[in-house]
């Protein structure tokens, strides 16, 4: 957060709680008064931190402590004589960073400074005039300013905090994926080794075995391009092209393009009377395409995919079911979500992707399943208007 922004929001907490110059006036004058308590003050703090070892153990030695000693004095002179400009608010701000930096948990923090506040209590009590009757209204004023540093510091801490954990989650993440790349690569570049080995070794190979590893080559190289695609498409989706197109026919072209295997049997229901939807239809395809993938998936064994379509209220439901391993109920709800994958091998980003580009076209994705009898994935996209 840049100087600017911090003294604004420390301008806003000033009028929020009604803070005046009466108030850094009446501050003021309390400094005055007990100038000679604060190294009582100072060393009362620091004395009371020792007897506490989980905030204690934020101090590496005396000599730190020493030099603490001296900022806590200038913090408490800048308390009691201001100016409270955008100087005086940083200064707050970089006491809360210090707190991350340290590794000192704010709950010890707020009860230093409650400490702190009711040392100065009695010390301005101590000192101040018989008869004079604006005490209280002082030490309101006190509180309150006192109150307004607590603040910053609560902002600054908060702040930096969820900034590091942000960054610690983005590199988290960042690795997650870079584990999930290497992996997906790693195995195509391992087969296409092995037939370029062949190649280059085998002395007068049949044909049929050099074309053979040419397709492997080639089917490889393929698989390591749609992993780059798939990454490429989730980091920066485009924007979708939106046009009336048949949803059905997005589907019967996602089964040409990704057919399933021999060991699945293929029923299809899939109307071509249905009305149009409003969609990208190449993004409309991965879709589909990615729900194909996954029960294929799904059933390592063979089994049944089904893909059907109906027009239900002012919606056209296409829905892929498989009779495959299922989706445990724990992991219904996370199965959108970048980076989660229930399989051995993948990076999670299938579903993901397929569940942001259908938010684009106000269309949704519905799942059930049940452990050993398969899953529905039912996609629900609006009618489209005709122009």
């Amino acid at each position: 957060m840049n100087d600017e922004r911090i003294y604004r929001r420390y301008r806003e907490l000033q009028d929020y709680v009604g803070w005046t110059e009466a108030d850094a006036a009446r501050v003021g004058r309390a400094g005055q008064l007990i100038q000679s308590h604060l190294p009582a003050l100072i060393d009362d703090f620091y004395a009371e931190i020792k007897q506490h070892p989980e905030a204690d153990k934020v101090f590496a030695d005396h000599a730190q402590v020493e030099r603490l000693k001296v900022s806590l004095r200038m913090w408490l002179e800048q308390l009691f004589e201001g100016p409270y400009d955008p100087e005086y608010a940083n200064r707050r701000w970089q006491v809360g960073r210090r707190h991350v930096d340290v590794g000192l948990d704010h709950i010890y923090a707020h009860a230093a400074l409650a400490r702190l506040r009711r040392g100065l209590a009695r010390a301005l009590r101590a000192e101040w005039p018989e008869g004079d009757s604006e005490f209280a209204e002082t030490l309101n004023s006190l509180n309150t300013l006192i109150d307004l540093d607590l603040a910053k510091i609560e902002d600054a801490y908060a702040a930096e905090y969820l900034d590091r954990l942000q960054k610690s989650e983005r590199l988290a993440a960042i690795g997650q994926i870079a584990a999930g790349v290497a992996h997906e690569i790693r195995n195509p570049l391992n087969v296409v080794k092995t037939s370029v080995y062949f190649l280059l070794n085998a002395k007068s190979p049949p044909a049929e075995r050099v074309a053979e590893h040419l397709a492997r080559i080639s089917r490889q190289v393929n698989h390591a391009n749609d992993v780059i695609t798939a990454l490429s498409s989730f980091a920066k989706p485009p924007a979708p092209q939106l046009s009336l197109i048949s949803a059905t026919d997005c589907v019967k072209g996602a089964l040409e393009h990704y057919p399933a295997p021999s060991t699945i049997q293929v029923s299809v229901d899939l109307p071509g009377s249905l009305p149009k939807v409003r969609a990208d239809a190449t993004q409309l395809g991965i879709v589909f395409g990615n729900l194909i993938r996954n029960a294929c998936d799904a059933m390592p064994s063979g089994g049944t995919l089904t893909l059907s379509a109906a027009q239900v209220d002012n919606r056209v439901e296409v829905r892929v079911t498989d009779t495959g391993v299922g989706i445990a109920p724990s992991d219904l709800s996370k199965i959108t979500e970048p980076l989660f994958s229930t399989k051995a091998r993948g990076m999670g980003l299938g579903l993901a992707i397929t569940n942001a580009i259908l938010l684009k076209i106000s269309a949704s994705l519905k799942v059930t399943s049940a452990i050993g009898q398969g899953s529905t994935f039912t996609v629900q996209m609006p009618i489209g208007d005709e122009d």
